[in-house]
């Protein structure tokens, strides 16, 4: 298992939630909103920071190489959905700005390992 980034940018309205996007990615990587661990195809956590109105995110994730653009095309796909209806069925919408690939920062060192249950 290797550790890999995946970030976005988004912009929500302004009642916007912030765990839409996330809630969206876990969707993508494991199919429901909770399991029980590992996450079936790729363990991996969703860090957002809001700064003046836009949304980053920051998904940190550990898996296969082989697996790893498939992990990054379900990320991707979830994001530019631009929309998720979450467990307590209110649908939570957003638009893209970016999203792609990102490095490992020495900071997240340690939640890769923990993910890849080193």
């Amino acid at each position: 298992m290797q550790p890999f980034v995946h970030q976005a940018v988004v912009d929500l309205p302004p009642d916007g939630d912030v765990r839409g996007p996330g809630g969206a990615i876990t969707l993508a990587l494991c199919g429901s909103w909770e399991h029980p661990p590992p996450c079936p195809l790729a363990p991996h956590q969703t860090d957002v920071e809001r700064s003046s109105g836009e949304i980053r995110l920051r998904t940190v994730f550990v898996c296969r190489p082989e697996d790893e653009t498939q992990v990054r095309q379900r990320i991707a796909a979830a994001l530019t959905g631009q929309a998720v209806t979450g467990p307590d069925g209110v649908e939570r919408t957003w638009s893209v700005r970016g999203v792609g690939p990102a490095t490992l920062r020495p900071e997240e060192r340690a939640l890769a390992a923990r993910l890849a249950g080193g």
